[in-house]
């Protein structure tokens, strides 16, 4: 048995492991590459193996990172099943046509601009796949419980356990049958963080033969959430009432947007801000939080608790759900006392970057980064301190505060990380650090040796296959 991948590898983004095994193939997740002058290259390169020798794929959750190429798998020729759990599979139905949306929209813009500019059709002018393909894709999705025994090859056995990240994400439990030996591999996918709000805490695993776990903030520790909740206070009384500003949040459309939603309305409830007006203007994420709402089996006690508190006070927090271009394009006029929490979260695409646009430039406003954000995106940028960026064809001196807050992630850092895996009662036989930058991958595999004395531990390496066993 063998483990090859195609992503994620000393980075973040386009998670995809192929494992070979004596009774077939198949992926763990299938994810797009984002950020940085080369993600188009790469995702037009991905997945080239014969995916007729696939047998099945199993997606640890919906983000694009993890899930955005399932149209171009299924593009490319494969007919195999992909198996998620229920709410990621009814999170793609919003989310892999918006990214189809974009792509053709993106594409149609670089067309038109290379023609003024005179210049031949690259790289960049292609979508990598349609609308039409996006929704031709979803019929290959199957859903799964939580918890629930599948058997999508004769030799594998699988299990869909609570990572606590998102709605319907995943710690996938993989029980391979070779050579008349059973080995176990998990796939952490993305580990939420326990205590926090709208969704439940990671699920234990207590056995893994092989460990692929996330690395995203393996070299940091989070904020206590009292800081972090101390520091968003300040940054939004001093912006909303001192300077009289608007507060521009960019934030995922699935999990971060509604989580933001939930910590707003907690710091009203508590008194600590007299009140607020959210506006939410991101067509998919009205959608999201409508699927969340729906799946409130998912949800925290805290959370049921908070919702029916908003829904008793609208005179103390508005959160308004814009969908009409007109409605966005509106907001613009509003120049104070407006919190904004808009698509994407890394400020590559979407309404954001209009957002961004008209506020980045004005000292009176604050932009709040509350997630990760890869290398070479926007809003890496931004928190890294550009002092000018380019919005469409238009330099703008960045004037606004820019605010890292990175306790509102909603991925585990490293004291969270040791802390899951120190329940697996037995060392794996071989840990692949995945999904973290190589300083962060660095750092928490040296983490993973010295505190939990863990051997076996390996940072792979992109288009590298690893024999176990």
């Amino acid at each position: 048995m063998d483990l090859t991948f195609f992503g994620a590898a000393g980075e973040v983004t386009g998670s995809c492991a192929r494992v070979h095994h004596a009774g077939g193939m198949f992926l763990v997740d299938c994810g797009m590459f984002q950020g940085g002058r080369d993600a188009t290259r790469k995702n037009l390169q991905a997945l080239d193996f014969d995916l007729r020798e696939v047998d099945f794929v199993i997606l640890t959750h919906a983000h694009l990172d993890h899930s955005g190429l399932v149209p171009r798998l299924v593009s490319l020729g494969y007919r195999g099943k992909i198996y998620a759990t229920a709410a990621t599979v009814d999170l793609l139905g919003v989310m892999l046509l918006d990214s189809a949306h974009i792509q053709e929209k993106e594409a149609e813009w670089a067309v038109r601009n290379n023609r003024r500019k005179n210049v031949r059709h690259g790289w960049s002018t292609a979508p990598l796949y349609t609308v039409n393909q996006a929704l031709e894709s979803l019929a290959s999705l199957h859903k799964v419980a939580y918890d629930e025994e599948i058997v999508p090859h004769s030799a594998v056995r699988c299990r869909f356990r609570d990572a606590g990240h998102i709605l319907g994400s995943a710690i996938i439990e993989i029980d391979v049958e070779t050579a008349g030996t059973s080995r176990r591999l998990v796939f952490s996918g993305d580990l939420g963080r326990p205590m926090r709000p709208v969704l439940r805490d990671p699920v234990k695993i207590l056995r893994a033969d092989y460990l692929c776990i996330e690395s995203t903030y393996g070299n940091r520790s989070h904020r206590p959430i009292e800081a972090t909740e101390s520091e968003l206070v300040h940054v939004l009384r001093d912006t909303l009432e001192q300077r009289r500003g608007n507060v521009i949040i960019p934030a995922f459309a699935v999990g971060r947007t509604q989580e933001v939603i939930f910590v707003l309305a907690d710091l009203v409830r508590a008194g600590k801000i007299p009140r607020l007006e959210v506006v939410v203007d991101s067509p998919m994420a009205s959608a999201v939080t409508k699927l969340t709402l729906q799946y409130d089996e998912l949800w925290d006690e805290e959370t049921r608790s908070l919702l029916v508190w908003i829904r008793a006070h609208p005179e103390r927090i508005s959160v308004r759900f814009v969908q009409d271009v007109e409605d966005s394009i509106a907001l613009n006029a509003q120049a104070s006392g407006l919190v904004i929490i808009s698509a994407s979260g890394m400020c590559e695409a979407g309404r954001i970057r209009h957002h961004l646009k008209y506020n980045v430039g004005r000292s009176e406003c604050s932009i709040v980064i509350c997630g990760f954000q890869a290398a070479g995106t926007l809003g890496r940028r931004l928190v890294d301190g550009v002092r000018t960026i380019t919005l469409f064809g238009e330099s703008i001196a960045v004037r606004a505060q820019i605010h890292t807050i990175g306790g509102l992630s909603a991925h585990a850092d490293q004291p969270g990380l040791l802390e899951w895996l120190g329940h697996i009662e037995e060392a794996p036989r071989r840990t692949f650090v995945v999904h973290g930058e190589q300083e962060a991958a660095s750092a928490f595999a040296d983490a993973l040796a010295s505190r939990l004395h863990w051997a076996g531990i390996t940072i792979p390496s992109a288009g590298q296959t690893y024999a176990l066993d």
